[in-house]
């Protein structure tokens, strides 16, 4: 179990890298979407993998999960939803202004390589 889940962490990681790296903006926001789900799991992971395991110790339980990570990735879901929606506006907005979803465009001055 835990080798399956660590090499979904690593490749959401990887893909998630691979994504930010490109010079659009959309898939620049889908690799931080993804970055954020493969940290989300990694600290999920983090309270123990127990299958039917209750988050909170009661007499009858000798074994429970830590609530504490799960709180933290919902926490961090509201968090990433609402940074992911600031960025995509500001993506929209970037390309309703230029025309052109490039990362790194320059803006066009008219002029060619200084000949007139």
């Amino acid at each position: 179990m835990e080798l399956l889940v660590a090499s979904a962490i690593g490749v959401m990681t990887a893909a998630g890298i691979y994504l930010v790296l490109r010079l659009r903006t959309f898939p620049v926001i889908l690799g931080m979407s993804l970055l954020t789900y493969a940290v989300n799991v990694f600290l999920f992971t983090s309270g123990r993998l127990k299958i039917g395991a209750p988050p909170v110790l009661r007499d009858d339980v000798t074994v429970y999960t830590d609530p504490l990570p799960q709180a933290l990735v919902l926490t961090a879901i509201v968090i990433s939803f609402g940074m992911t929606a600031v960025v995509v506006m500001i993506g929209l907005g970037a390309f309703l202004g230029s025309d052109d979803d490039h990362i790194d465009d320059q803006p066009d001055t008219g002029e060619t390589g200084g000949q007139s």
